[in-house]
């Protein structure tokens, strides 16, 4: 049986978007777990994970509703990605990733080489980006972030997809520079 190439949803969380239920349960464990909220900004996604952070990655996932169940290896290190960058710098769902990293003034070289990369070099690349971010008080977009780390080493199809919203992100980025300039 093949994975799915989406998140599977189950219970009330099939209702909203899992990016915004993952980001909801990580701001919450602020509050009432903190250490199992620092395990997931601790993590190195790139890296083998360890008992204590795939335990608190799997509570925030099933916590989101995920089905993790058919998941390959990669499909996990994918969303351990993307629940580390929600520990580290947020969700802001409100405007567009490439907006938000013009707004935090994100040099446009660090930006290019961030839409850029692929496989290793982005994985590689994404946390600093969101540390980054998380300096200028700028929380990231996940519902267009979250595709895009989901899709940037799928099949043919995920690919294309991962271009079309590197394309969006550049596409926004560009504008707000753009705009800024000549004001």
């Amino acid at each position: 049986m093949s994975e799915p190439s989406s998140p599977g949803t189950q219970g009330a969380a099939a209702s909203s978007s899992p990016y915004i239920t993952l980001a909801r349960h990580i701001r919450q464990l602020e509050k009432t777990d903190a250490g199992e909220r620092a395990a997931l900004a601790r993590m190195s996604p790139e890296q083998a994970l360890r008992p204590n952070e795939i335990a608190a990655l799997a509570r925030a996932l099933l916590a989101a509703g995920l089905e993790t169940e058919l998941w390959r290896p990669a499909t996990w290190q994918r969303w351990a990605l993307i629940a580390h960058g929600m520990a580290l710098a947020g969700h802001d769902g409100q405007g567009r990733l490439g907006a938000q990293l013009a707004r935090a003034n994100v040099a446009e070289s660090r930006v290019t080489k961030l839409l850029t990369a692929r496989g290793d070099a982005f994985t590689q690349m994404l946390p600093s980006v969101l540390r980054l971010l998380a300096s200028k008080a700028v929380a990231p977009n996940w519902n267009e972030l979250g595709p895009l780390v989901l899709k940037e080493c799928g099949d043919r199809q995920d690919q294309q997809d991962a271009e079309q919203i590197r394309l969006r992100i550049a596409g926004s980025y560009f504008s707000l520079q753009a705009s800024k300039a000549a004001a």
